[in-house]
C-alpha cells in the first residue's frame, strides 16, 4: 500500500511535493558527476566528429566511427567494437530495408551566363552559348551538403527550367524539361520520379527550405541537406542551393520557366554494397545477476558535414558520459553500478534497427568490403547484383565485435540524445521527452528530476551569480537551462526502442526548435559547451541511477515519480475541458489507466495488489471530482475486434528511407492510403496515430479501446479510421485478428 499512499499524496498536492535536492542519488555522487563532466572535452570531440561527411555506409562515416572507437579505448571502456551489418539494398532488418552505402568524390555545378543568347541553340548547346561569366553553385569537396545524397555519377550540360514545387504534373504544363535541369522548391526525392522518370529531366537543382519554424526563410544563405530516394529506379544527380541563389536564378527566367543560364554538372558518386557500422562499448556491471541487464546510451553518428548539433552533439555528449563515468568508477569516486552500461553510436534508426534485429550467433553472411572509390564500388556492386537473392527478413548479422545474443532483451532502458548542444544562436529549447502512452514508464520521470534540479541550480546561478552546482563551462554560456518536460514526439532512434516489437523505455533528450538543423550552418561554432555539460550531467545521473538496484531508494523514488505523475494528470484534467462530454469521459478513463500503468512500470520495486489498485482508482476519481470511475460502454461490431501484433516482424512501419507499410500496401494493388495516415488530430498527425495504433495492438485491447487510447494521446479520432488501418496492417501480415475473449489466433 506504500505506493498507493505516495500517489494519493502526490495527487493531493498536485505538484507541491518538494523533491530532495539533489534528487535520487547521494549528494557525493551528484557532486562527483557534476564535477567530472566536461563541456570543453565534449566540444573538442564534437569538433572532431563534425569534420566528416557521415552518410550511411560511407568512408566519412567509417572515419568518424574509428575516431569514436579510438576515444572509447583511450578512456578505458570495455568491449569496444565497430559492429558491421551488411547493407546492400536487399537484406531486411525487421521493417528496415537496408540501404546500400553512398559515397561521393566529385560534385560540381557551374553556371554560365551566355554572351550570345540570341544565336544560342538551347537544345544542342552550341559552343558560343557558353562563353561568358561563370558562377560556382556547388562544390562537394568544399561543401558536401551541396550535393544531394544518393546522387549518381554523370556529366551534364543543360539549361534550367523552373517548375515550382515540381510535385504535380500540372507544375510541368507548358514546360519542356526533356534533357534539362529542373529547379524546384522541395526535396529532390519528392520530384525525381516525375521530373526525371516521366518528363525526362537530366538532373535537379533544389532550394528546399529548412523545417517550418518561426525562423523559416529568415536567412536566405542557408543551404539545406538534400536527398534523393534511395530505391527509386529513376537515378539522377541533384544539387542543393540557397534561397538567395534560387532567387538570383529566377530573375534570369526568359520564357516558359526557362532560365537563361547554362548549367554544367560533374558528379562522381553512387550507391554501393557496404555495411552499417555501429560503434559500441561498455562499463561492465558489478552484480553477478544484474550485470546481464543493461542501461544503454544512444545517439546517431551519421549526418552531413558539419552536422554539429544534429547529431555530433548527442554522440560527443554520450562519449563524454562514458569518459566521466569510467574515470570516476576507476578512481573509486563512484561505486561500479550493478547493471552494465552500454554506449551505442549507430546510423540513425537504420543502424539501431540492424542492431536489435540481427542474429549475432550466425556467420552465414560474409562481410562486404568497403572499396576505395565510387567507380570501383559501383562496378563491383553491379556485378554482384546479378546473383543477389530475393529480399529476406531479419537475416543481417554483425560481422565482428558482436555484443552477444538477445541484446534487445538485455537493455532495460535507454538514454537517447539527439541534438543536445544548441547555443543561443540556434534558438533551441532543451526537452526531456516522455515516452508514448503505449509504453508507460517511470524512467523519463527520473531524467526530469535531474533536469528540473539543473533548471533550479542554473537559474539560481544566472540570477544571483551564486549556486552550489552552477554546471557551467569556462568556454560556455551562463544562462539558465530552462529545460521542458514534453509529451512524446517522434523522429529519432527512441521510436525504434519504444516500438512494441522491443518495448524498451527511452529517455529522449533533444533540442527543438533549431533554426540551423540540416543546413550548412549547423556548425560547431553554434554549440555551447555549457549546454553539453548540462545534458551530459542529466544523462549520466539518470543512467547511473537506473543502473543500480532501485529498492534502495524506493521511498524518495515513489514520492518523486508520483508527484510528477499527479502533475501530468492534473494537466490532463484541464485538457479534458476542451472535449465533448463523451470524449471527456473516455479521455479521463485513459489518463487514469495510464497513471495506474505508470505505477506498475516500477516492476522490480513493488507490485500493486488488487486492493491497492482499487484504492488508487478511488483516489484519482476523488481528485477529479467524480463520484465513480467512468465505465466504458461495451464495444460492439468492429469495435469489439481484437488485434495482436505478429512477432515475426519487428520495428516501426516508417523507418529511414523506407516505408514498410507503403511498399507492402502498394504491392497488393492499393492506390490510396488508409485515411488514418492523413488524419490531423488536436495534438498529433497521421504518423503519430499510426505508430500508436500498432503499439496498442497487443491482443488484449479491442479496436474501440485502441481508438480511445490514441484519442487520449493525440485527440479524438473516428473508430472507422482506426479499424481501417488495423485491417490494412492485417492484410500485409503485421497484425492478426484474435477471437474475442481468448488468445487464440483467428484462422
Amino acid at each position: 500500500m506504500k505506493i498507493v499512499s505516495a500517489i494519493v499524496a502526490g495527487l493531493a498536492l498536485a505538484g507541491g511535493v518538494c523533491a530532495q535536492k539533489p534528487p535520487l542519488l547521494a549528494e557525493k555522487d551528484v557532486a562527483a558527476i557534476a564535477g567530472e563532466i566536461s563541456g570543453e572535452t565534449a566540444k573538442r570531440n564534437l569538433e572532431g566528429i563534425a569534420r566528416f561527411h557521415r552518410q550511411r555506409g560511407s568512408k566519412g562515416f567509417h572515419e568518424a566511427a574509428e575516431l569514436v572507437a579510438e576515444r572509447l579505448r583511450a578512456y578505458g571502456l570495455s568491449d569496444v567494437a565497430i559492429l558491421q551489418f551488411p547493407a546492400d539494398g536487399k537484406i531486411f532488418y525487421g521493417t528496415q530495408r537496408s540501404r546500400p552505402g553512398w559515397d561521393a568524390e566529385v560534385g560540381s555545378l557551374i553556371i554560365t551566363e551566355p554572351q550570345k543568347m540570341v544565336s544560342c541553340n538551347t537544345r544542342t548547346l552550341m559552343v558560343d552559348c557558353i562563353t561568358g561569366p561563370t558562377t560556382v553553385l556547388a562544390n562537394y569537396k568544399a561543401m558536401p551538403i551541396t550535393l544531394a545524397e544518393d546522387s549518381e555519377s554523370g556529366s551534364k550540360l543543360a539549361t534550367i527550367v523552373d517548375v515550382g514545387e515540381g510535385t504535380k504534373e500540372s507544375d510541368y504544363a507548358g514546360k519542356d524539361v526533356q534533357g534539362k535541369f529542373v529547379l524546384v522548391s522541395v526535396q529532390p526525392g519528392a520530384v525525381q520520379d516525375l521530373a526525371v522518370g516521366k518528363f525526362g529531366a537530366v538532373g535537379i537543382i533544389s532550394y528546399a527550405q529548412n523545417q517550418k519554424t518561426a525562423w523559416l526563410g529568415e536567412d536566405e544563405n542557408l543551404i539545406r541537406w538534400g536527398h534523393l530516394e534511395t530505391f527509386s529506379t529513376n537515378k539522377t544527380m541533384a544539387f542543393m542551393v540557397s534561397l538567395k541563389t534560387a532567387r538570383w536564378l529566377l530573375q534570369k527566367e526568359s520564357q516558359a520557366g526557362v532560365i537563361g543560364v547554362i548549367a554544367e554538372a560533374k558528379v562522381k558518386a553512387g550507391q554501393h554494397a557496404s555495411n552499417y557500422e555501429v560503434v559500441t562499448a561498455t562499463i561492465p556491471g558489478a552484480d553477478a545477476k544484474l550485470k546481464e541487464e543493461e542501461i544503454a546510451f544512444s545517439c546517431h553518428l551519421d549526418h552531413q558535414r558539419p552536422g554539429a548539433n544534429d547529431n555530433a552533439s548527442g554522440c560527443a555528449t554520450i562519449l563524454e558520459v562514458a569518459r566521466a563515468l569510467q574515470k570516476l568508477i576507476a578512481e573509486g569516486k563512484l561505486t561500479r553500478p550493478a547493471r552494465t552500461i552500454r554506449f551505442i553510436f549507430p546510423p540513425e534508426i537504420e543502424g539501431t534497427m540492424a542492431l536489435l534485429n540481427a542474429k549475432p550467433d550466425s556467420s552465414e553472411i560474409k562481410s562486404i568490403p568497403m572499396f576505395s572509390g565510387p567507380s570501383e564500388r559501383l562496378e563491383k556492386w553491379k556485378e554482384e547484383m546479378k546473383n543477389w537473392p530475393e529480399p529476406q527478413i531479419g537475416v543481417g548479422t554483425p560481422m565482428r565485435g558482436t555484443p552477444g545474443p538477445n541484446l534487445g532483451q538485455r537493455i532495460k532502458a535507454v538514454v537517447h540524445m539527439d541534438m543536445v548542444g544548441g547555443g543561443p544562436e540556434t534558438k533551441a529549447v532543451f526537452h526531456v521527452t516522455r515516452g508514448p502512452m503505449s509504453l508507460p514508464s517511470f524512467v523519463q520521470d527520473v531524467a526530469w528530476a535531474f533536469a528540473e534540479w539543473v533548471n533550479e541550480e542554473s537559474y539560481q546561478f544566472a540570477a544571483t551569480g551564486k549556486a552550489e552546482y552552477p554546471l557551467v563551462s569556462a568556454e560556455g554560456g551562463k544562462e539558465p537551462l530552462r529545460a521542458e518536460y514534453s509529451a512524446y514526439t517522434m523522429g529519432s532512434d527512441h521510436d525504434v526502442y519504444q516500438d512494441s516489437s522491443f518495448g524498451i523505455p527511452a529517455i529522449y533528450l533533444n533540442d527543438w526548435p533549431d533554426r540551423f538543423i540540416h543546413t550548412n550552418l549547423d556548425s560547431a561554432a553554434n554549440i555551447d559547451a555549457t549546454k553539453l555539460k548540462r545534458a551530459g550531467f542529466i544523462g549520466a545521473a539518470s543512467g547511473y541511477f537506473l543502473a543500480n538496484p532501485l529498492r534502495e531508494v524506493s521511498s524518495p523514488l515513489y514520492v518523486l515519480l508520483h508527484a510528477s505523475a499527479s502533475q501530468r494528470f492534473a494537466k490532463g484534467v484541464e485538457v479534458a475541458e476542451q472535449l465533448k462530454d463523451d470524449e471527456r469521459a473516455s479521455f479521463l478513463r485513459q489518463q487514469i489507466n495510464y497513471t495506474i500503468d505508470l505505477a506498475h512500470s516500477l516492476g522490480p520495486l513493488e507490485k500493486i495488489s488488487p486492493q491497492g489498485e482499487d484504492s488508487l482508482s478511488e483516489a484519482i476519481t476523488e481528485f477529479c471530482g467524480l463520484k465513480e470511475l467512468p465505465v466504458p460502454p461495451k464495444a460492439t461490431g468492429q469495435g469489439a475486434i481484437v488485434f495482436r501484433r505478429r512477432n515475426s516482424l519487428k520495428g516501426p512501419m516508417a523507418v529511414f528511407g523506407f516505408d514498410y507499410f507503403e511498399v507492402e500496401w502498394a504491392k497488393r494493388g492499393h492506390t490510396t492510403k488508409p485515411k488514418l495516415l492523413e488524419y490531423e488530430g488536436l495534438w498529433g498527425g497521421g504518423e503519430e496515430y499510426a505508430y500508436e495504433v500498432l503499439n496498442f495492438a497487443d491482443g488484449k485491447r479491442n479496436a474501440q479501446e485502441i481508438r480511445d487510447a490514441v484519442s487520449a494521446e493525440y485527440g479524438p479520432v473516428a473508430l472507422e479510421l482506426v479499424v481501417e488501418y488495423l485491417k490494412a496492417l492485417e492484410e500485409i501480415g503485421v497484425v492478426e485478428e484474435t477471437k474475442q475473449g481468448s488468445n487464440e489466433v483467428k484462422k
